[in-house]
């Protein structure tokens, strides 16, 4: 405080000024003005914003001369390069209203010289003595200078490539750092991480490199360009480059799945019945696809014919394997794939490659059988679901072995056929029909009744046990979850009810939640 009081005492004998006034004039500043300004053309950057730059600078030098607590800034005149510091107080009724460390900034009206046309609110400027502007001048502009080219620089980085994200660059590295490329695009630095790098590829400093655009953010710290090899659509867009039925839109690219560096599938489709989709992607000889192989170091690609029939576009992503039957079960988005005995290592392929990039490819669960293998469990089931016939509903094992083979397959498909249906099965007739489903029925309230008991002893609510929506056993696996409520429902998600009742599809089980969930806003609307 003893050194701003001190100030304000020289500041008083010499004459107050405002803003407009004529600013001090250094020798070497309108040097060092030209010097900001050319280099700012050099670089691109606005003028104005190195000369703002520099006034900053100077006025924090302008503080540390007379108090880090003063309002203090520089003005710069750039076309005469003069240079004038200046100390800021705002004019008030009474300083002694305010926070003692906001006083040194503050000035009662009273104080205004008279023939001052000031006002509460605005600011008395004072003239401070010159800087000396020689010795730090140097220093000053050569910091300031270069953080303001740097931060120009990635403004314009980041401009210019801001609306390249999904796009192919091509670049050279410029250093290698723990892994991690840092590629020169000519307008910019970008970062290639070593996970994005293809396996076993090396690159080293000045090596060109082609790569895609993943993601470009405002960083003023680190490149913010990030590329990538291994994504998913670095091979679309490869292909996009390579064939221009691709680029036309003429051949859509439906699916990828890639094993970066070893081996990919890619999807492909056309709604132009003269175009041989897999085949413009080949093209003649195999050149195009091998363009792409090449830029990829050598990434098998295997192309496939894109189909809305699940299991034809299953048969095909599996190829080069041979396909003798497939099992869809739709609810589970599961499918099971028969294929000759011979051929199974190749449909599976080597670490189980094939078959699961052909899962991802169409997104389905992909279980590869053998005939011999498929022949044992269709023979294991049959006697499985046999016995539970000869059990639960007390027949002999002809009648079991007749459901089994007409395709019935539990309790509850048996309650739910019609007599009618039912007696066309060979060597039933009406009376046998009526029976077993009678059976069939006091079964499954048996082994409900029991299920209910089990749910109340554990405090399942009423709402739970009264729907129509969960089965019993449905409930057990809740149960054993610790979803004992309609809110205990409601709080799931549908992916978390779908993980704890694996028999049900996201569709049945987004309706469970919004049921659930209906109490809620009822409760809000009374």
């Amino acid at each position: 405080m003893l050194t701003i009081i001190k100030i304000s005492k020289f500041l008083s004998k010499r004459k107050r000024l405002i803003l407009e006034s004529n600013e001090i004039t250094d020798g070497s500043s309108l040097d060092l003005i030209d010097v900001a300004k050319n280099l700012a053309k050099e670089k691109g950057i606005k003028a104005n914003e190195v000369v703002e730059a520099m006034e900053s600078a100077i006025a924090k030098a302008g503080r540390t001369k007379y108090g880090y607590d003063l309002d203090i800034r520089s003005k710069i005149d750039e076309k005469t390069g003069r240079i004038g510091l200046f100390r800021y107080q705002e004019i008030v009724n009474n300083i002694n209203e305010f926070p003692l460390e906001e006083r040194a900034n503050k000035i009662n009206l009273n104080e205004i010289p008279k023939e001052s046309d000031l006002g509460i609110g605005q600011f008395l400027v004072e003239e401070l003595p010159p800087l000396d502007f020689g010795r730090i001048a140097v220093q000053t502009a050569k910091q300031v200078i270069f953080q303001k080219v740097k931060e120009a620089e990635r403004i314009m980085q980041y401009d210019e490539f801001k609306d390249k994200v999904g796009e192919i660059v091509n670049g050279i590295v410029k250093r290698v750092e723990y892994g991690n490329l840092i590629v020169d695009l000519g307008k910019g630095e970008s970062i290639l991480r070593r996970e994005e790098l293809l396996n076993r590829e090396v690159f080293r400093r000045s090596d060109r490199i082609r790569a895609y655009i993943t993601d470009v953010k405002y960083d003023l710290k680190a490149p913010q360009i990030y590329l990538s090899r291994a994504h998913n659509n670095f091979l679309v867009k490869l292909f996009y480059q390579e064939v221009p039925e691709i680029y036309d839109g003429i051949i859509e690219v439906k699916s990828v799945a890639r094993d970066p560096g070893s081996r990919a599938k890619i999807a492909v489709f056309t709604k132009e019945k003269s175009i041989d989709p897999v085949g413009a992607c080949v093209g003649m000889r195999g050149s195009r696809v091998q363009a792409v192989v090449n830029e990829l170091q050598g990434e098998k690609i295997d192309i496939v014919l894109w189909s809305e029939d699940v299991a034809t576009f299953v048969v095909n992503a599996l190829g080069p394997a041979e396909v003798e039957k497939v099992v869809i079960e739709e609810e589970l988005k599961k499918i099971d794939v028969i294929v000759p005995d011979e051929q199974l290592s190749l449909a599976i392929g080597r670490k189980g490659q094939n078959v699961r990039l052909a899962s991802l490819l169409t997104g389905w669960n992909i279980d590869i059988l053998t005939s011999s293998q498929e022949s044992e469990r269709r023979s294991e089931e049959f006697k499985t679901l046999s016995q539970n016939f000869i059990r639960n509903l007390d027949v002999d094992e002809v009648i079991a072995h007749l459901l089994v083979t007409e395709g019935f397959s539990s309790m509850e498909e048996i309650s739910m056929v019609s007599s009618e249906e039912l007696s066309s099965v060979e060597g039933f007739d009406e009376s046998l029909s009526n029976e077993l489903i009678k059976r069939a029925n006091l079964h499954l309230e048996k082994i409900k009744a029991e299920h209910i008991e089990i749910l109340k002893k554990e405090g399942t609510d009423d709402y739970l046990l009264n729907q129509d929506f969960l089965s019993t056993h449905q409930l057990l696996k809740l149960n054993d979850n610790g979803i004992k409520t309609r809110d205990d429902l409601a709080d799931l998600s549908s992916d978390e009810l779908k993980d704890i009742i694996t028999d049900i599809n996201i569709e049945k089980a987004n309706q469970i939640i919004l049921e659930s969930r209906k109490h809620w806003f009822e409760d809000g609307k009374k």
